[in-house]
């Protein structure tokens, strides 16, 4: 008997996964990593009302969640000042993303995003069967008006656009965002992963695109409110959108420990308003720390920090492999312009002095 043949889809997917995760680096090595600065997670921990609930509801385990999540969809919508079926909850941003993939991309559906953006996207896409269409950077930014081009060029039907972006952490103001949605053709979705919306300026963070039926925006627990391990995300779009991802959703994807303590989370904001003053301290030290050892940074609005290492792929490529021996996980852009810098999460900044003796070691190692 022959194994039963994948879809046609399925089939033209490369053969490995989008991140190599550092226990893998790890185990590959046989270092102990240190200093874990290469998967944009909050270093800074979680609110300790989170903890605090997480540990108080885990004897509840043993029950199904709320397949609706109508506490958390409730407080989503209180604190975004939206209705509660303006707000879908996922498994983070990679689950929904999954979604809106299979919603939207369909066989040979014109899809655009940017070259060397976050992969995940791209990953499901072209399990959905999309025709993916990839844009390169313009100076360190996603160039909006060259997205907007090729999806009308390609008459797409899902645009995906990182704001602020990963993995360059740049970013683009409201009016920008605005203007660059209404220049999609028609009958085109654009998906907006806003998964560091906390971090991003005001103009950013907080626009107002309620009229814009076709934007569907991603938010998460797993940047600012430092909960990537519990896995949840959440969408705010058109209700009628979301009724259509309902249909393909995984029900009880989200736990309920992990749906409590999200919502505490989200209440604890003297907590996050504490965090963001020192992740903006933490941006500072490694962008001096980074500046001192000859790299040119890009602004960011984020929780990490890219630099230029200014001499090429190959060469950030073994800037990383030599930080990995001395136990710092660092990752960099995958695809050319940037794939000559490297990209470094933000930690608490009596770490800061760490990464920097790290770094300057490797870059004397190799001269």
């Amino acid at each position: 008997m022959i194994l039963p043949a994948f879809s046609a889809a399925i089939d033209r997917l490369p053969k490995t996964t989008p991140f190599v995760p550092p226990e893998a680096l790890e185990r590959r090595s046989g270092v102990p990593i240190t200093l874990r600065l290469g998967a944009n997670e909050s270093l800074f921990g979680a609110s300790p009302a989170a903890v605090a609930t997480l540990r108080a509801t885990a004897p509840e385990v043993w029950m199904y969640p709320d397949a609706e999540a109508h506490d958390l969809r409730q407080a989503l919508a209180a604190h975004h000042s939206v209705s509660a079926d303006c707000v879908l909850i996922g498994a983070g941003i990679d689950g929904l993303l999954d979604i809106f993939a299979r919603l939207f991309a369909a066989p040979g559906a014109g899809v655009i995003t940017t070259l060397g953006g976050y992969p995940t996207f791209a990953y499901h896409a072209r399990a959905a069967g999309g025709d993916i269409v990839e844009v390169p950077y313009a100076d360190g930014r996603v160039p909006l008006k060259m997205l907007a081009a090729q999806a009308q060029a390609h008459k797409a039907r899902l645009v995906y656009l990182s704001n602020p972006d990963n993995p360059s952490g740049s970013w683009h103001g409201a009016s920008a965002i605005r203007q660059f949605a209404k220049a999609l053709p028609e009958n085109c979705a654009l998906l907006l992963d806003e998964a560091y919306a906390e971090l991003a300026p005001p103009d950013t963070a907080d626009a107002d695109l309620s009229d814009l039926p076709h934007v569907i925006r991603l938010r998460t627990f797993s940047k600012a409110y430092g909960l990537a391990g519990l896995r949840v995300g959440y969408a705010l779009a058109h209700p009628d959108i979301l009724a259509g991802a309902d249909r393909v959703r995984n029900h009880f994807g989200m736990g309920r420990p992990a749906m409590a303590a999200a919502q505490a989370a989200l209440g604890d904001r003297t907590w996050l308003a504490e965090t963001l003053k020192d992740i903006a301290q933490s941006r500072e030290a490694v962008g001096m720390a980074l500046s001192a050892a000859g790299l040119r940074l890009l602004p960011s609005a984020t929780n990490f920090v890219t630099a230029e290492t200014g001499r090429g792929r190959g060469y950030a490529e073994a800037l990383l492999a030599d930080l990995l021996t001395r136990g710092v996980f660092v990752r960099k852009p995958a695809a050319p312009p940037l794939d000559g810098c490297i990209r470094v999460t933000l930690p608490p900044v009596e770490v800061v002095p760490c990464f920097a003796e790290a770094l300057q070691a490797s870059l004397k190692a190799l001269g």
